[in-house]
C-alpha cells in the first residue's frame, strides 16, 4: 500500500558530499607545487634574489602540506572554510612577492610571477568552500595581487584573470550542486525509511486498531443516541490514524526545514478536509510549527462556535513569494463587533493566539465573515527572502 522506489546507491557521499572536490584541489595543488618549483629552479639564475627565491618555495612547500592535512583531514572538516580563508591570504602574500624576486626584464619577457599557478588553489579552496561567491571574491582578490605585484595589466593578465574568475564560477557551482544532490539524497533516504516504517505499522494497526474504530463507527451509528456520538468520534480517529499512516509526521530535515503540507494534512478528519500540494512546501521547522498552532486554533474555534460535527476546510497554496493558508467553515459566521467584545472581555484567543503568532511571522491574517457565509481565515506569510528551500 505504501510500497516506493527503493533509493539506489549513489556516488554521493550524503555526510561528506564536498570530499571529492577537497581531494581535487589537493592534488591541484601538488601538482601545480612541482610545477612552479620545476619552472623556478629554470629561471633561479636570473632571479633578482635567488636566496628569496629559495625561501619562497620552501613556505609555499610546507603550505601545501599544511593544506594537505586540513582539506583532507575528517578532524579539520569544520575548520576548512576559515582554512581556505588563510590560504586566500598565503597565495596573495607569496604573489605579492613577485617584485622582490622577479626582475622587470624578466616580467617582460613574460616569466611567471612568484607562485604562479599555484595561487589559483586558494581560488578553488574558497569556491569548494563557500560556493559561487566564495569563488569569484577569490578569483578578485588573487587577479588584483597579480596585476600589483606585476605592476601591469597586459593580455597575459587579462588572461589569466578570465581564468581564475571562470575557475571560481565552475568549481563554486559544482560545490552548489554537490550539497543540493547530498540533501535531496538524504532525503530521499530518510523518506524511504519512514515510508518502510509506516507500511510495517500500517500492516500491525490494520488487523487491529483500525477495524476496530471502524467498528466502533458501525456499531453506534446503528445503535443511535449516545453511542452514535461515540461511532462519530471513533469514526474521525479512524480518519486521522490512516491519514498518520499514509503520509507520516513532517520530520525536521539537516537544515532546520519541515514540510507545512504535511504537517497540516495531518489534521484531516471526518469533518476537517485538508487540500495541499503534493511536493513539500519547506519552511524553517519554527515557521511551520507556529502555522500549525494557528490553523489548530481556528479549527477549535469551529469546533467551539459552530459544532462538534461542523464540516470544516483546509487550503494551501504556494504563490511566487508567499505561502497562503486558508481555514473556511459554513456556520453562521461571526457578529460584527464579536471579536473586540471577546477582547475587552479578557478572551485573546484570536487577538493573541492567531494573529499574534501570525504577525511574529511577518504575515498577515484576514478574516471574511458574515450571515450565510460562513467564516474564512486567510494567512499569508511572506517566503521571498529566503525561507523556501532553492531548487536546482
Amino acid at each position: 500500500m505504501f510500497r516506493r522506489a527503493p533509493v539506489h546507491a549513489t556516488l554521493i557521499d550524503v555526510e561528506r558530499p564536498l570530499e571529492p572536490l577537497w581531494r581535487g584541489v589537493v592534488v591541484y595543488r601538488v601538482l601545480t607545487l612541482v610545477t612552479v618549483i620545476g619552472v623556478s629552479a629554470f629561471h633561479m639564475t636570473d632571479y633578482a634574489s635567488p636566496a628569496g627565491a629559495g625561501l619562497v618555495l620552501a613556505g609555499m612547500t610546507a603550505w601545501t602540506a599544511v593544506l594537505a592535512r586540513g582539506y583532507l583531514g575528517e578532524a579539520f572538516e569544520a575548520r576548512r572554510g576559515p582554512l581556505a580563508l588563510a590560504d586566500l591570504v598565503v597565495s596573495a602574500g607569496i604573489m605579492l612577492t613577485t617584485p622582490l624576486i622577479v626582475t622587470d626584464a624578466q616580467l617582460d619577457a613574460s616569466a611567471p610571477g612568484m607562485g604562479s599557478i599555484w595561487t589559483s588553489g586558494a581560488v578553488l579552496a574558497c569556491a569548494v568552500a563557500y560556493r559561487i561567491p566564495g569563488g569569484v571574491a577569490a578569483a578578485a582578490v588573487i587577479s588584483a595581487a597579480l596585476v600589483v605585484a606585476k605592476a601591469r595589466a597586459t593580455l597575459t593578465e587579462l588572461n589569466d584573470i578570465q581564468i581564475l574568475m571562470l575557475a571560481g564560477l565552475t568549481v563554486g557551482f559544482a560545490s552548489l550542486v554537490l550539497r543540493r544532490a547530498a540533501e535531496r539524497v538524504r532525503r530521499a533516504v530518510a523518506e524511504e525509511a519512514a515510508a518502510a516504517e509506516r507500511e510495517r505499522l500500517a500492516r500491525a494497526v490494520h488487523d487491529g486498531v483500525l477495524q476496530v474504530l471502524a467498528h466502533v463507527g458501525r456499531r453506534g451509528a446503528e445503535l443511535g443516541g449516545a453511542a452514535a456520538k461515540l461511532g462519530a468520534l471513533a469514526g474521525e480517529q479512524e480518519v486521522a490514524l490512516r491519514t498518520l499512516l499514509t503520509s507520516g509526521n513532517a520530520q525536521v530535515d539537516a537544515e532546520g526545514r519541515r514540510d507545512l503540507a504535511a504537517t497540516l494534512r495531518a489534521l484531516a478528519s471526518g469533518r476537517v478536509s485538508v487540500s495541499a500540494p503534493a511536493h513539500p512546501v519547506e519552511l524553517p521547522a519554527a515557521t511551520v510549527a507556529e502555522l500549525d498552532a494557528v490553523v489548530r486554533a481556528a479549527l477549535a474555534n469551529v469546533e467551539r462556535h459552530v459544532g462538534a460535527d461542523a464540516p470544516a476546510w483546509v487550503l494551501v497554496e504556494e504563490l511566487d513569494d508567499a505561502v497562503e493558508i486558508s481555514v473556511r467553515d459554513d456556520g453562521p459566521g461571526i457578529p460584527a463587533g464579536r471579536l473586540a467584545e471577546a477582547e475587552e472581555q479578557g478572551r485573546l484567543g484570536v487577538s493573541r493566539s492567531m494573529r499574534g503568532r501570525v504577525g511574529d511571522l511577518g504575515g498577515t491574517l484576514d478574516l471574511d465573515t458574515g450571515p450565510g457565509r460562513g467564516t474564512e481565515w486567510t494567512i499569508r506569510i511572506p517566503v521571498g527572502s529566503g525561507q523556501r528551500r532553492e531548487s536546482v
